[in-house]
């Protein structure tokens, strides 16, 4: 199959498959170096665990993804074959990125406005997208 092994074909999940949870019995907190870098006030990011083990795994699996692109290069695999899986990465890095952007404006963005601090949440968040987008 031109250097593909199994793991390295199997489709990513789609945006529809991906399945947010709020629960946040389970919470995990955790500071943006970023924040106090800029020197603005340094708030905890408060993620579920749930939420966190799924964005783990998406990567994991994009992970696992690139090191099969990887050994595709290694044994000379068709130039459009590589381009077409480099192409999967991407999107599937694009909806954990849209996972991620959901979470911090349901959650993180929400949180600030009822403390208060919503103009300096909001810059940060400007300040990361300028980084993020081409």
């Amino acid at each position: 199959m031109n250097g593909l092994n199994r793991s390295s074909q199997e489709s990513l999940p789609t945006s529809q498959q991906v399945e947010h949870s709020h629960n946040h019995s389970t919470d995990h907190e955790h500071e943006h170096p970023d924040h106090a870098v800029q020197g603005d006030s340094v708030h905890p990011h408060v993620h579920s665990e749930e939420s966190l083990r799924r964005i783990v795994n998406r990567l994991a699996r994009i992970e696992g993804h690139i090191r099969g692109i990887k050994t595709m290069v290694q044994q000379n695999t068709p130039c459009p074959d590589v381009l077409l899986q480099i192409a999967a990465v991407r999107g599937a890095l694009d909806r954990v990125a849209r996972i991620v952007l959901d979470e911090h404006l349901t959650e993180c963005i929400a949180r600030a406005a009822q403390e208060g601090n919503i103009d300096t949440e909001i810059a940060q968040l400007k300040a990361a997208l300028d980084r993020f987008l081409p």
